[in-house]
């Protein structure tokens, strides 16, 4: 069997920036145990597969596919970047006609829609609650040490623990921060936690640009030491720092090594639009 297969780099409008992700077109049903193959083949954070959701459905024409998304180690139930690079080769390369896209995914309907500046993705915010630190503190000690730390709050929808680091630091020392990510899954192997978010307050704009909050992320539980960039990390975050920063509309930056730009935008429904661009690296086929 023969698969069109693509890797796009996730928020980012440059080439080997952002976060990239593989997606896979299903004409047809794939073995279950295949998705999983193929995910570990590709090797990247994350592997989408978009399938036809009728037999009379077009890539190039309609507007509501399936959608699933593969680490090299499991299934997950949300995956920011690896929709917007669905989205981003539906339209871009397929030339899609549509304007807006609905994928029916594991957590639910997401909706991805053309802008001028990007993609928006429809995305469920989930709030963050206030997380005893005695409860997650040998998790903290191991993946940080002695780093100061203001807030600590856990999400129970997306079992995502959010460690806000302490207003004295600024990007460089978000972005230059050892985290031991090896250690880990020792200390927490509960299932309460599935991913660690750091983040910091964002510092008015000088010579560089203005960004209103920085995080990281990383998820060695499901197979990734850390993310590049993580929309459904900023679910999450979205909901916190819109509280604490009394903003609704945000600008993120995620601080890899790769880097990624993320605009924010609470809707009235209760969810949040995410923007951000792709830019599709590599087109080919998949033999299986």
């Amino acid at each position: 069997m023969k698969l069109p297969i693509f890797i796009a780099d996730a928020f980012t409008a440059r080439a080997f920036r952002g976060n990239p992700a593989a997606v896979c077109l299903l004409e047809n049903e794939l073995d279950e145990d295949m998705h999983q193959k193929i995910a570990r083949e590709m090797n990247l954070s994350e592997t989408a597969f978009i399938r036809k959701l009728h037999p009379t459905d077009n890539f190039a024409q309609s507007s509501c596919f399936g959608l699933r998304w593969f680490t090299p180690a499991s299934e997950v139930p949300l995956c920011g970047h690896a929709t917007l690079a669905s989205a981003a080769v539906l339209f871009h390369k397929i030339k899609n006609m549509t304007s807006m896209l609905t994928f029916v995914t594991l957590s639910g309907e997401l909706r991805a829609r053309r802008a001028e500046d990007g993609i928006i993705l429809d995305f469920p915010l989930y709030p963050a609650h206030p997380q005893d630190f005695h409860e997650v503190e040998d998790l903290i000690k191991t993946a940080i040490g002695n780093t100061l730390v203001q807030d600590i709050c856990y999400s129970p929808d997306t079992r995502k623990l959010l460690i806000r680091l302490s207003d004295v630091y600024d990007r460089s020392f978000l972005e230059n921060l050892k985290v031991n990510t090896e250690n880990l899954l020792q200390v927490e192997n509960t299932g309460k936690v599935k991913g660690l978010i750091l983040t910091l307050k964002g510092e008015p704009g000088g010579q560089t640009q203005a960004f209103d909050f920085y995080s990281r992320y990383f998820a060695p539980w499901v197979g990734v030491a850390e993310d590049p960039v993580t929309g459904s990390a900023h679910a999450v975050l979205s909901s916190y720092w819109s509280q604490h920063l009394a903003k609704k509309e945000m600008h993120a930056f995620q601080c890899s090594r790769r880097g990624g730009e993320l605009g924010i935008s609470l809707r009235p429904d209760g969810r949040v639009d995410i923007t951000g661009s792709a830019a599709v690296v590599l087109e080919g086929t998949l033999t299986v």
